[in-house]
């Protein structure tokens, strides 16, 4: 952090504001050390008193707080709640979301769905209703749609859990221990970025560009760092949209398994294959006997409903049986009604997936041709398959403009917040094309009028929510 550019004065003010949006912002954590104050004035070339009065208007307002003897500790004013808790908790009052990428599921299918299920539902209300591996008969369903891509797959490899999150922070807790290094993509999805850094994991980045991945800088990554996990989207990647070449796979896949960590792969939109054939199976490319270390966590949050809150992961049946273990000491087991419907919707997959992919390519080519009819100076590639683009600005705006739209009706986050490391992707958005083609297009409408009003930088204040 330095001095103001431009010459603001007074110098301690712009110097306060800037940390205090830096802890806002998640990018200096609560309840840390700051610098001492010579040190933090040699680092900037000020004076000592200019840092003073900094560390006394960042107490002064709440962002920071002193103890004797033992520092000065950054902190948040009274009411204010860490940007990753606002997030979860802010106000469902927006006319338009595009934060969250998760599509929603037509009414009669649910109804139909819960008419059929509540047989089944009776037949489960005599038993105490506790399945911490989750349903037998889901699991085998789960087993047997592996089966059908091409992995061969038992239900004892299977644990039903609330959510890919869930499957993910259960094996972050088993696998890893604070300080292990966790490889991931850069950008990724925040939330499992966030779950790495809330286990005191250290993240090692390997970028994913608009040409996909490098991966030479994979392999070295894995030989270098030798990450105890590394966690990846290869298959219609959250954000970019990108499909990991079949050559870069096996690759990937070797690398992993000379590190001897453990590999875990999101495939939630795998089965969101708009334009190319459904690839199979990651780990479905390990050879017989080495493949033990990956794992393939996967959900139905983005193929059918978010609220079912029903994912799963595969794993060798010893380690779903300690995950399983685990699992008790949180939640016992998910809920017999979700993974009933859940039961219901896999076995209607083909049809249903089948109508939602027709529906994603028109609201693909309808986000489209709105950008490109509003916003020409925006880039992007269309992606073969998943549910948004990432869109290039062209500048980095993307925070302030994410700002402003909010003012009027529309959330999106920058691409800041998929990012490993903080401040970059600021010229990014990611667009889902989840919503209705008539909602897109106003959405774009929006974003359009915003930029041509002109844009502030964000005042620190910024109300943000969830990204999923």
């Amino acid at each position: 952090m330095l001095p103001d550019p431009a010459g603001a004065r007074p110098a301690y003010r712009h110097l306060a504001k800037a940390i205090s949006e830096l802890i806002l912002d998640g990018r200096v954590a609560l309840h840390v050390r700051l610098p001492a104050e010579r040190e933090l004035a040699v680092a900037l070339a000020t004076s000592r008193t200019t840092v003073t009065a900094v560390y006394d208007l960042l107490r002064e307002s709440g962002y920071a707080h002193s103890r004797q003897g033992a520092g000065t500790w950054t902190s948040l004013p009274a009411g204010r709640a860490p940007s990753g808790v606002r997030r979860l908790l802010a106000a469902e009052d927006t006319e338009i979301d595009l934060a969250r990428a998760a599509p929603g599921l037509p009414e009669r299918t649910l109804t139909d769905a819960l008419a059929r299920i509540a047989p089944r539902l009776a037949e489960h209300a005599h038993t105490p209703g506790y399945h911490p591996y989750g349903l037998p008969e889901l699991r085998a369903a789960v087993a047997e749609r592996f089966t059908r891509r091409g992995l061969t797959t038992v239900p004892e490899q299977i644990l039903v859990t609330s959510g890919a999150q869930h499957a993910l922070t259960l094996l972050l807790g088993l696998l890893c221990r604070p300080g292990d290094r966790v490889m991931a993509e850069n950008p990724s999805y925040p939330n499992a970025l966030e779950a790495v850094r809330r286990a005191g994991l250290r993240t090692v980045s390997v970028p994913v560009t608009d040409s996909g991945w490098d991966v030479d800088i994979v392999e070295s990554a894995f030989r270098q760092a030798v990450p105890r996990l590394a966690f990846l989207i290869p298959d219609f990647h959250n954000p970019t949209g990108h499909l990991m070449p079949e050559s870069e796979r096996g690759r990937v896949l070797r690398a992993a398994q000379r590190s001897g960590g453990w590999l875990v792969v999101d495939e939630t939109l795998a089965e969101l294959a708009l334009d190319v054939p459904a690839p199979p199976p990651f780990a479905a490319r390990a050879e017989p006997g080495s493949g033990g270390q990956v794992v393939t966590v996967g959900s139905m949050s983005k193929t059918h409903w978010a609220g079912l809150r029903i994912g799963w992961l595969r794993a060798p049946a010893r380690l779903v049986t300690e995950l399983a273990g685990q699992r008790v000491a949180t939640d016992m087991g998910g809920s017999v009604l979700d993974q009933l419907l859940a039961l219901d919707l896999l076995e209607r997959a083909d049809e249903l997936l089948a109508l939602r992919r027709e529906r994603l390519r028109e609201q693909r080519g309808a986000l489209a041709a709105a950008l490109t009819e509003h916003v020409p100076r925006w880039s992007w590639q269309l992606p073969p398959g998943g549910l948004s683009l990432w869109v290039d600005l062209g500048e980095p705006v993307a925070s302030a403009l994410a700002d402003r739209v909010r003012d009027d009706g529309v959330r999106i986050e920058s691409g800041s917040r998929f990012a490993t490391d903080p401040g970059v992707f600021e010229q990014r958005l990611r667009i889902p094309y989840t919503a209705s083609p008539d909602i897109l297009r106003e959405a774009v409408r929006r974003m359009a009028a915003a930029l041509a009003a002109g844009l502030t930088p964000p005042s620190g204040t910024r109300r943000s929510h969830w990204v999923a």
